[in-house]
């Protein structure tokens, strides 16, 4: 196995024993973008120069003892909506095409006090608004798109073009590329990871978390980012780390919430059958599963455009003034279309979601974590613009994705997605496991158990070839 197809606990557990360098790996991580990104086009900038420095710099801390933890020297990007002192941070767009931050975010402060080795930045969907990131290709199929908007983060972490990455999820902009490219991604609750220094979408649904190789990475890199900074208005303050301690195996005594609405309704049968399949692994592992009713789902979409797109607006609001015409054409369309909506559909919406949160936190009182397809279907091919479903319905891709994402952003609750399979054409599948605020022990317990059962999902040369 060469370096860069290594797991970060694989490769932290490799850096530690001192059979593998910080440099090493930094080099084949560097040496695999100059090899394969020409055809995925995930990164923006690539730092090479930086990340050797840096990575030099670990492996002399590390050989004098004094190694800061699993993330030491450990290569990974960031999406380029993240603040970094020194490195271009554009957003994708031509609005801030020569932007280059002063200070890091809490974020990328938080990783570089573990040692972790920036990479470089990667693609969003400009500015995050859509769930395509149409720049960027899906290492598994290059016809088809990784998902997004950290779709530059998935592909990266994918390929092998990083270790781990940090994304950013408004309405599934970590769950749904890492459903389509084949890796895991967290959406930690709303709140529990600082996003001051982060470009925002809307303010109230914004969260950040990892995309990793396996669910352990994630909670290794989960570990590194969290804890309330007074930088951050809408932060928790909250003593967090005891949470994270990882529970025995099995899964006796772990009620698993399975849906009889919405989250089944419109999903690809291939994408249904492997799901109920990994429920089923649920069950045989020890888990209850219990039928549960979705609340307010119909209600699910408009409550999500009509939080985000004014939202969204509002923090664009100068650049549309003075820059408008440097937004791709479907941004700038959907922030013209936010100065439309009116205040009082605004409030309607901030009602419904009080409502929701409050019918999911008593269905949540009956089950420790829901399960259900991240994604109603695989990777839509690139110049595609709709699903067609078997009762006739037509639903565009961006819709098709947000559908089953948006409630743990409108809820704020913690939802993963763990790879599950692959379709006819070999296109992964993504497993979504939801659970109680603050409750990621439980969601990550679950998402590690099934993964054990089945394995990691593989990363291969032949995705890129």
């Amino acid at each position: 196995m060469k370096p860069y197809e290594l797991s970060l606990a694989e490769a932290s557990a490799a850096l530690a024993d001192g059979s593998l360098s910080p440099v090493e790996l930094t080099d084949s991580v560097l040496d695999r973008i100059d090899a394969v990104d020409a055809r995925v086009n995930a990164y923006v900038t690539v730092a090479a120069d930086a990340a050797r420095a840096q990575a030099a710099q670990a492996e002399r801390d590390i050989a004098a003892g004094r190694r800061r933890g699993p993330l030491h020297g450990v290569p990974m990007a960031l999406k380029d909506l993240i603040d970094t002192a020194g490195v271009k941070t554009t957003s994708s767009s031509a609005v801030r095409a020569a932007r280059v931050p002063g200070e890091d975010s809490i974020v990328a402060a938080r990783l570089k006090a573990a040692g972790a080795v920036l990479l470089g930045k990667v693609h969003t969907h400009e500015f995050a608004y859509g769930l395509t990131t149409p720049q960027t290709r899906n290492p598994w199929n290059l016809d088809h798109v990784p998902g997004g908007s950290s779709g530059g983060s998935a592909a990266a972490v994918a390929a092998g073009m990083a270790t781990f990455s940090v994304g950013t999820d408004t309405g599934g902009s970590i769950r749904v590329p890492s459903a389509l490219s084949g890796v895991v991604g967290l959406k930690p609750t709303y709140g529990l990871v600082p996003r001051h220094g982060v470009a925002s979408l809307s303010w109230s649904l914004d969260h950040i978390g990892p995309l990793t190789r396996t669910v352990h990475d994630a909670r290794l890199v989960l570990d590194a980012l969290v804890g309330h900074h007074p930088g951050d208005p809408a932060g928790l303050d909250l003593p967090y780390e005891a949470r994270l301690s990882r529970p025995g195996p099995g899964l006796e005594g772990v009620r698993v919430g399975v849906p009889v609405n919405h989250y089944f309704d419109r999903v690809d049968p291939q994408v249904e059958a492997v799901v109920r399949k990994a429920i089923d692994d649920m069950a045989a592992l020890g888990a209850r599963l219990v039928d549960v009713e979705i609340p307010m789902a119909e209600y699910v979409q408009a409550v999500q455009w009509g939080l985000m797109v004014p939202e969204a607006t509002a923090y664009h609001e100068q650049h549309l003034h003075t820059t408008a015409d440097l937004y791709g054409p479907d941004v700038r369309v959907l922030l013209e279309a936010g100065a439309l909506v009116p205040a009082t559909d605004y409030l309607r919406a901030q009602r419904a979601r009080t409502l929701m949160r409050d019918e999911w936190s008593r269905l949540l009182r009956d089950v420790d974590v829901i399960a259900a397809p991240a994604v109603p279907a695989t990777a839509a091919r690139s110049d595609q613009e709709a699903f067609h479903w078997p009762d006739g319905a037509t639903e565009s891709v961006p819709d098709a994705y947000v559908r089953l994402a948006a409630p743990a952003n409108i809820t704020g609750l913690p939802a993963l997605s763990v790879p599950a399979g692959v379709d006819a054409r070999g296109l992964p599948i993504g497993l979504q496991l939801i659970g109680r605020p603050l409750g990621e022990a439980a969601v990550l317990h679950v998402a590690e158990a099934y993964e054990q059962l089945r394995g990691p999902a593989p990363m291969t040369e032949q995705q890129v070839a």
